[in-house]
């Protein structure tokens, strides 16, 4: 009797189940909403009981940017989390058990790194949609004469939909460096320089050379989904995501064919 071979509905349920049982999912999830939901609450609060007080505030003010921002450092939970997903395994040699009972590699991986994105777009949508709608109710409640929105206004829906969008695909991505890598502090380190070093310096770099990286650097293109306004030198929000998604799918294809070819 000949055995069948799982298909990708057995190892997506394979996969499903190491997530959940791990401590890290949990608290780095819990970390992220933490992060996302707290500060927003904190900034919108903050920002709007110096609304009247403060020039600079009155002049730039932006509520929907006030609540979603700060998702700008909840961000880095998803990111961490796609890596753990990954190299957990490397780390305590598990991975050659996984490849035995899944000898297709690309099908394990594949099926691990869609059940941490599907995983990790509806705690991102939650988070986003929990951002905004506490950050609008702190600035209601600490000034109610300030300006608040409301998602029915013109694209606030799609701003926060983005969001969660985005913070699937900064996991999904950080996976893909980790199956290159496999190894936790350097998938980390390199999500971290996508995320946050490179657009740093490039502020520093003349206006040549930073305005082409502040315009399609992948994780910079892809914040414009959750942004109502844009620069001069940006791109339109569905464009951004699409190149970032677009750029994950190239690193992930990569991880995968390299995957295929070298020793686990």
């Amino acid at each position: 009797m000949t055995s069948q071979p799982y298909s990708f509905a057995n190892v997506a349920v394979s996969e499903w189940t190491k997530l959940r049982t791990v401590r890290s999912t949990f608290w780095t999830f819990a970390a992220g909403g933490v992060l996302g939901i707290g500060l927003s609450a904190l900034i919108s609060g903050v920002s709007a009981s110096h609304y009247y007080s403060d020039v600079v505030i009155r002049a730039t003010w932006d509520p929907v940017g006030r609540s979603i921002r700060p998702l700008l450092l909840a961000q880095l939970a998803f990111a961490v989390l796609g890596v753990l997903t990954v190299t957990a395994e490397y780390s305590t040699g598990m991975i050659r058990t996984s490849l035995a009972a899944v000898p297709k590699r690309t099908k394990m991986m594949a099926a691990k790194m869609t059940i941490s994105a599907v995983s990790s777009l509806v705690v991102g949508e939650v988070v986003a949609f929990a951002a905004f709608l506490v950050g609008q109710t702190m600035i209601h409640s600490v000034q109610p004469t300030v300006p608040y929105a409301t998602l029915g206004q013109h694209n606030v829906l799609r701003v926060v939909i983005g969001a969660g969008l985005y913070l699937a695909l900064v996991g999904l991505l950080a996976s893909g460096f980790a199956v290159l890598l496999r190894h936790a502090a350097a998938g980390i380190a390199v999500i971290v320089a996508m995320l946050f070093i490179i657009p740093g310096l490039a502020a520093a770099l003349p206006t040549s050379w930073s305005q082409p990286i502040e315009e399609y650097w992948p994780t910079n293109a892809g914040t414009e989904v959750y942004s109502l306004g844009h620069g001069a030198h940006a791109l339109s929000a569905w464009v951004g995501l699409g190149e970032m998604a677009l750029f994950t799918a190239v690193v992930i294809g990569i991880a995968l064919f390299v995957l295929e070819r070298r020793d686990a």
